[in-house]
């Protein structure tokens, strides 16, 4: 099989951390005589208007940085750029401490409600974005997921050469790592215990579900501390399924405190709504760093509100 060349190099720079849109026109060519035709077929989710304002603005480039017209012809195999249309977004209102940097790695401590990467209708307000923009790193890219709701430690790969490296020990499971969260006690559940279980995400389907078949999830679930009628856990998961710790907690009758989703999906709260956070953090991740020999191990500075101050929660 022939491998797919790689996209030339995009004469736009991002916008507040987030790329240009990139097409490249078919190379077998088509009915369409102009870019124009083109574009507005192969951009349906966006409105004529829309497509046709930023080709009058001078607003679609090609490969040469030069701006391409809506009467200019249809070229077969040409590369175009534009900015999308970012959605309104309410900004999170909390910093994205960085704990480390260095030529290859940056490793931040995420406050909660902010997406790792751009999804759906958080496309700027997210730590990629963020950090790309305030770094000035544009070929920054993450490593692994980490949720929006959930807190803590997020690992991005500075250089696009180094990403397969470190994605790979999260796939490989060789990152050990630990979370906390904040739940209901209940001396009746044995602890420490481990939980595994087959786990499915369908896309757009906001709860994952636990079918009955061979487990493809395993956490550790353990307690560190109890008080007023509240358990504050370790987990350590050894997988990294969607949601898994979430759902662990929850199928031992222990639903982590705000979740909005496990074990009945609640009404999504407002955009600029910001209190009760998931009590769940990544607290800490140790490795050995592929590049470098080097042990590494980071810890989160952040805490779970309703363990460390209850009455604010």
């Amino acid at each position: 099989m022939r491998r797919r060349s790689a996209a030339p190099t995009s004469p736009l720079p991002q916008r507040r951390g987030v790329d240009p849109v990139h097409l490249r026109l078919p190379v077998t060519g088509g009915p369409w005589e102009t870019v124009r035709e083109y574009l507005v077929e192969r951009l349906p989710a966006v409105a004529v208007e829309r497509v046709d304002g930023l080709l009058r603005a001078g607003e679609v480039v090609g490969e040469d940085g030069r701006s391409v017209g809506a009467a200019d012809p249809f070229r077969p195999g040409a590369h175009l750029w534009f900015y999308r249309e970012l959605p309104a977004e309410v900004p999170v209102p909390f910093e994205l401490e960085v704990l480390h940097r260095d030529e290859h790695l940056v490793v931040v401590d995420k406050p909660h409600f902010l997406a790792t990467t751009p999804r759906g209708r958080h496309v700027v307000e997210t730590a990629l974005s963020r950090l790309r923009h305030t770094l000035a790193l544009p070929a920054l890219s993450p490593a692994h997921r980490l949720d929006r709701l959930t807190a803590g430690l997020a690992m991005f790969v500075v250089r696009p050469q180094d990403r397969g490296a470190y994605q790979s020990l999260f796939r490989d499971r060789l990152v050990r790592k630990e979370y906390r969260a904040v739940a209901a006690h209940d001396p009746a559940v044995e602890l420490p215990r481990t939980v595994r279980s087959h786990i499915v995400k369908e896309r757009g389907v906001i709860a994952a579900q636990e079918l009955d078949a061979p487990p493809n999830s395993e956490s550790l679930i353990g307690l560190l501390e109890r008080r007023d009628g509240l358990g504050h856990y370790l987990l350590r998961p050894s997988t990294g399924r969607t949601h898994q710790l979430r759902l662990h907690m929850s199928g031992l009758g222990l639903p982590i405190l705000g979740d909005p989703v496990y074990p009945v999906v609640l009404p999504e709260p407002a955009p600029d709504d910001f209190r009760r956070p998931l009590q769940l953090l990544s607290a800490a991740m140790e490795f050995t760093d592929p590049l470098t020999g080097r042990p590494c191990r980071f810890e989160s500075r952040r805490t779970l509100a309703a363990w460390s101050d209850p009455e604010s929660w």
